[in-house]
């Protein structure tokens, strides 16, 4: 019996020592794999497009607040739903541009908007060109959203702008 007990625990001992080695490399290989992915991974995913857009979609506002005694209009145009402008929902003047969207901020000075009418205010951003205003409003500036937040086409813009600057001249 004793030679059987010492051929068992002479295998014992080699399986062992065959799995500790074993163990050792997996976790040496793990060890690799997350030095190289802590390396590589985060760059690629920081840039990647589904990434960027799930971080924007984490980050925006859940809610918008009324707050009682102000002019709480430009929440409507900041929460209402964005569709696509049909040929009925685009203003034939920029007057009526200003009345159904520009006038939210506009008109009472939201944000930082220059009022209506308001030559002071005014007065610089007009020195600056027709074509500096069509650019901001079109493609947004400061807090104001492109196109005020409608989806109207450049020439409606364009013409909303023409009629504040000679509301303000």
């Amino acid at each position: 019996m004793a030679k059987s007990d010492s051929s068992d625990s002479q295998f014992f001992n080699t399986f062992s020592l065959v799995l500790g080695v074993l163990i050792f490399i997996a976790i040496c290989l793990f060890a690799l794999a997350r030095s190289i992915g802590a390396n590589t991974q985060l760059e690629e995913v920081l840039v990647e497009p589904l990434h960027i857009k799930e971080v924007e979609k984490n980050v925006e506002p859940f809610s918008h607040e009324a707050i009682a005694g102000q002019d709480n209009s430009a929440l409507i145009a900041a929460t209402a739903p964005k569709a696509e402008a049909t040929a009925a929902d685009v203003p034939a003047s920029g007057e009526q541009a200003f009345t159904k969207v520009c006038s939210a901020c506009h008109g009472a000075g939201i944000n930082g908007a220059p009022k209506a009418g308001d030559h002071a205010a005014w007065a610089a951003r007009i020195a600056e060109g027709k074509e500096t205003l069509y650019s901001h409003a079109i493609n947004g500036y400061n807090a104001m959203p492109a196109r005020g937040g409608s989806t109207w086409p450049d020439a409606t813009i364009r013409q909303a702008v023409d009629y504040m600057v000679s509301l303000s001249k």
